[in-house]
Parts: C-alpha cells; structure tokens; sequence
C-alpha cells in the first residue's frame, strides 16, 4: 500500500529497532511507496513511511532490493556532497563514502553481504542513516 512520506523531523530522529519476519507487510509498504515516488526517489527507509523497523527499499540499478536490518561494516574514500529527501526540503551538505560493505537479511531472511560503489553506495548510506535517525 502507497503510504503517505512523514515529514516530522523529531520522529525521524528516533533510532529504528531491528525488523523481523512479521514486518515483511512494512516491507511492502516501502516497495509500493518507492515505485509510487520512482520519479524523484530512489530509497526509503521504513521510518519515512512511518514504522521505526530497521528495512530499507532502494533502487540498485534499475532493481529494486529490500534490506532487513542493514548495516555498513565497511566504507572508504570520503568526499562531500549534497542530497536531498522526501522528508525535507530542498538539498543539505553531508558526507558520503564511495564504497561500502553492507550487510543485511534479504526478504528471506537470509543473511547477506554487499559491495556497492558510487551512486548505489550513496542511496545505501542515506537510507541507513535514516534507520539511525540521522537526518541530512
């Protein structure tokens, strides 16, 4: 179901807890959402839909991938940049990695391990620290 994007900062900035099968429904959520928001979106994080569960759904070349309780185990070369996101306005300054490791539960629960680069690392590591309750 498409979900209307919160836009409250306060609760945005409250840390998610660790997602489990019986939230594969907010995963959903997150897909519909994305795909509805595909033109100027290419990651939400659960918080954004307004469940705080460590999922994320990202659109990884042209595929769209749900990640369980993800976590960046490595990351290198750091540079600056600026983003935006449907919970704020306009764009913010932050910093960003050019690669990183994530690992993460896929829809099965299965525990997997990433590398991503460029522009996949970048909408990986915003979404994360959204999980965290870090806004940009």
């Amino acid at each position: 179901m498409i979900r209307d994007i919160v836009k409250d900062e306060e609760f945005l900035k409250i840390p998610s807890v660790n997602a489990s099968i019986k939230d594969k429904h907010v995963a959903v959520d997150l897909l519909d959402t994305l795909e509805h928001n595909s033109e100027n979106c290419v990651g939400l994080a659960a918080n954004m839909i307004g469940h705080s569960l460590n999922i994320i759904a990202v659109n990884i070349h042209q595929t769209l991938v749900i990640m369980y309780n993800p976590m960046i185990v490595e990351k290198h070369d750091p540079y600056e940049t600026e983003e935006g996101c449907l919970s704020l306005e306009g764009v913010r300054k932050t910093t960003r990695y050019k690669s990183i490791v994530v690992e993460y539960e896929d829809h099965k629960f299965k525990k997997k391990s990433k590398k991503l680069s460029g522009f996949s690392a970048q909408i990986v590591q915003h979404e994360v620290d959204h999980l965290h309750g870090i806004i940009i």
